[in-house]
């Protein structure tokens, strides 16, 4: 197994820059995923491993191998799986699988037992000699991926390969995209625009903006709690930001706004973290806790109104104002097991969250 580096990568169309000086290494055997707003490159990475572009300057590796120039007919180590699937509606779920291994010339005991394998770890054995056109979206989704993986290849690119299913189907695939994963031990790199996608397969994930450029590298729960900069912070789930002033208080750290005075804990790993500094406070909907009571044991405190709710039965959604120019967003988990307060529009609230609940960003 062979890691992939981007090393100073640069690539554009129509003389308009899409990545700029790129480097990025993809370690060997995991589930990979970039995550990016739509045209900031991601697309354009993929077809660059799989040599359906040229870069325009700087080196792409498989391992030590060089195959910035490699023609894609001998990149037989990489295989993609595309989001309109791309099967031959003439041959049935077996061929449309054997076909790669046909034209190598396997023998035909060979063919069928490395079909058949796939096909079980696809899920696909019942389908096995079945027309296309008599498979749903998600099976045929499922043929394609069969399709990529029966010559055993190093990586796999997956191109926003469910984006034409709907999301009960996708929610179904993407288990078992990683359970597919786990079991070949093959690199996959998907890309995605969508972050619940990206957060629920990716054992590591790269976050790009809007120039091409990564923002964070690390594990989906990282990026997830520990965000590196607000474009992070806002594209990865949703958040609130806080606009102030970072201030030292003896041994622990304040951040104050027009709205209030807030306990945070800072990392000392951030260098832009200076007394007296202005930055941002990013707090996730999920970690408030909404309720009509009053507590002392939370560290800190807000006061406002519900100004609308949305119920989508396993959570409920509130969007509480704190003052004329100020909305928080809390995320409520629902669980009729535990005695509920009935919250409605127009009541008044206290949201309380913890110092560590908060991460300070530069602005």
């Amino acid at each position: 197994m062979r890691d992939i580096r981007f090393e100073n990568v640069t690539k554009s169309y129509n003389d308009e820059v899409i990545i700029e000086n790129f480097n990025l290494t993809i370690p060997s055997g995991c589930f990979f995923a970039l995550l990016g707003p739509s045209g900031c490159g991601k697309t354009t990475l993929l077809r660059l491993i799989a040599g359906f572009e040229k870069v325009d300057s700087g080196n792409i590796y498989l391992g030590d191998q060089n195959i910035t120039n490699v023609p894609i007919n001998r990149r037989k180590q990489i295989n993609t799986v595309f989001q309109n699937y791309a099967l031959f509606p003439h041959l049935n779920v077996f061929n449309n699988v054997a076909y790669s291994l046909k034209i190598k010339g396997l023998s035909k005991d060979a063919i069928e037992e490395k079909v058949k394998r796939v096909l079980k770890a696809a899920h696909l054995e019942k389908q096995i000699y079945k027309n296309i056109e008599q498979l749903s979206g998600g099976q045929q989704q499922r043929v394609a991926l069969a399709r990529a993986i029966v010559n055993d290849p190093e990586v796999l690119l997956l191109d926003e390969p469910l984006a034409a299913l709907d999301q009960k189907l996708r929610d179904k695939l993407l288990v078992e995209l990683v359970d597919l994963q786990y079991q070949l031990k093959t690199t996959f790199v998907y890309v995605t625009h969508d972050q619940s996608e990206a957060l629920t397969v990716a054992d590591s994930m790269a976050i790009m903006n809007y120039d091409g450029e990564i923002e964070q590298l690390d594990s989906p729960r990282q990026i997830y709690e520990y965000p590196q900069s607000s474009f992070v912070a806002n594209f990865v789930g949703s958040t609130n930001i806080f606009e102030g002033e970072i201030e030292k208080a003896g041994e622990n750290w304040v951040f104050n706004t027009e709205w209030g005075k807030f306990g945070v804990i800072v990392d000392p790993n951030k260098s832009f973290v200076e007394n007296k500094k202005k930055l941002l406070m990013s707090l996730r909907p999920e970690k408030i806790w909404i309720t009509k009571r009053t507590e002392t044991e939370m560290d800190n405190v807000l006061k406002g109104e519900v100004i609308s709710l949305i119920y989508s039965g396993l959570s409920t959604v509130y969007n509480v104002r704190i003052a004329e120019n100020k909305m928080i967003q809390v995320f409520e988990q629902n669980d009729e097991k535990l005695a509920k307060e009935n919250i409605e529009y127009d009541d008044k609230v206290n949201l309380y969250w913890q110092n560590n609940n908060a991460v300070i960003l530069e602005r």
